[in-house]
């Protein structure tokens, strides 16, 4: 799912309905900020609002997924799409929680030998093989948390919109925020901050 198309959709429904966006929010039990948000392709609507949001917009859940009105002929078609992406999603999504739960183990596992290494009395020999196993647990973590942030999904160009995957050592040396990393983009060459998608 495409949040910006999506959410270019809502505003576009909200508009053709009359509604405000605190309208919209007022009748759907939610802030205007959040419609605002969705609206802007920074979030996506919670599962128990689809339904309602739907109804409030005269759309189908469909539609709101593709992020365009669908005729009854694509209808079959992109509701398969839909469920495919959303699977997709649901599996790259567990990838990124992964990531994230090994560079956590890494943390808890080697602040302990750091710990003792330096509070604890001992021999120089052994201080230094405490802190030397400490940072290759950290090296060996940071590696399968990258690798599997990387092939979590996929990075999205925002000149041509293309989604690709970075090679490791452009995804390793890329400067990032949590969901952007600086990519040169396979398709048209632009060097700049790609949106983490779930994608691909």
């Amino acid at each position: 799912m495409d949040q910006m198309l999506t959410g270019a959709f809502i505003a576009a429904e909200r508009k053709r309905k009359g509604y405000t966006q605190k309208q919209l929010a007022e009748k759907l039990g939610i802030s205007d900020k959040t419609v605002s948000k969705w609206e802007r392709g920074n979030g996506f609507p919670d599962v128990s609002l689809l339904l309602p949001l739907c109804g409030e917009l005269d759309i189908t859940v469909n539609e709101l997924l593709c992020g365009e009105r669908v005729s009854e002929e694509d209808y079959c078609r992109k509701a398969e799409e839909n469920m495919v992406n959303l699977v997709r999603e649901a599996r790259e999504s567990k990838k990124i929680v992964l990531s994230a739960m090994v560079a956590m183990l890494v943390i808890v596992a080697s602040l302990p030998l750091f710990l003792v290494a330096g509070a604890v009395q001992m021999d120089n020999g052994i201080r230094v093989l405490l802190v030397v196993t400490g940072l290759v647990v950290i090296a060996i973590g940071i590696a399968i948390a990258c690798i599997l942030d990387r092939e979590a999904g996929a990075y999205e160009c925002p000149s041509c919109k293309t989604r690709f995957v970075p090679e490791m050592g452009e995804y390793i040396m890329g400067p990032h925020t949590i969901m952007k990393r600086k990519l040169k983009c396979p398709n048209c060459g632009a060097h700049r901050y790609c949106k983490k998608v779930l994608t691909k």
